[in-house]
């Protein structure tokens, strides 16, 4: 560790530095979001661009296949990741529910939950017993704890339109990169598909790397597998194409 970065984190761990930072409400990320919906569009949008080229069928009709994937399969993706986040957002709030009519019903078999649960992370005697006091005191930490502990929830959950816009915004923008050589006049059509392939391994390669960098290690890993990944899919969805292109021709 540089001398620079221990500084660095020395003045993010300073005592005003914490309280605000533990302070604010921690928000739900929907980078993962993103990143599914740019891979997923860009492979999608790739293979069929690969499969139109490698099945020799006309520009036109690969460019409407890859505009018509993009904007349904984009869509249809985007509903999946909104229907997703509402269920964990109605999964947490029956769980909430529950909990909260134990607490009311059987106080003290609740209580004994709290008590296992810091038993077993090693806490014993007056300890334990303050920790339980603390806990059961306030109703609302009471049930935050036995959702976390005991059912294993996280109590921040994304919001479901923001979780379906992230993926199709990334889905659309980066799934529309294989489809530029299509659309670019006076570009030789033996060029299209190097074109094409090219532009998609370096947008794999960024989202790859722009992962690591928001997550702080193994850009260049993330970069290289990402991008590695979406040129095999490509690879497989042209050589599946040509074949069948022959196949058909032969019979």
């Amino acid at each position: 560790m540089t001398d620079r970065y221990l500084e660095s984190l020395r003045s993010e761990h300073l005592p005003d530095v914490v309280r605000k930072r533990i302070a604010s409400a921690p928000q739900p990320s929907y980078l993962a979001d993103a990143v599914l919906g740019g891979i997923d569009g860009c492979v999608t949008t790739l293979v069929i661009v690969a499969g139109a080229i490698g099945a020799q069928f006309p520009t036109t009709v690969a460019i409407v296949l890859g505009v018509a994937n993009l904007l349904a399969d984009g869509f249809s993706m985007a509903i999946s990741n909104f229907q997703s986040a509402n269920t964990r957002q109605d999964l947490l709030e029956r769980t909430r529910r529950d909990e909260q009519e134990h607490v009311r019903q059987v106080p003290e078999g609740e209580i004994e939950e709290i008590r296992q649960i810091f038993a077993r992370k090693g806490f014993s005697g007056s300890d334990l017993e303050n920790i339980v006091t603390v806990i059961t005191a306030d109703p609302k930490r009471w049930v935050d704890t036995m959702l976390v502990e005991e059912h294993g929830l996280s109590l921040i959950v994304p919001q479901p339109w923001k979780s379906a816009l992230s993926t199709y915004a990334a889905f659309v923008m980066v799934g529309s990169i294989p489809l530029i050589p299509l659309l670019a006049t006076g570009l030789p059509a033996s060029q299209v598909l190097p074109v094409s392939l090219c532009l998609s391994l370096l947008a794999f390669f960024a989202i790859g790397f722009l992962k690591g960098q928001l997550l702080g290690s193994r850009r260049w890993r993330y970069g290289i597998t990402t991008m590695l990944s979406g040129g095999a899919a490509a690879t497989l969805a042209y050589g599946v194409a040509a074949w069948l292109r022959g196949f058909i021709e032969i019979v």
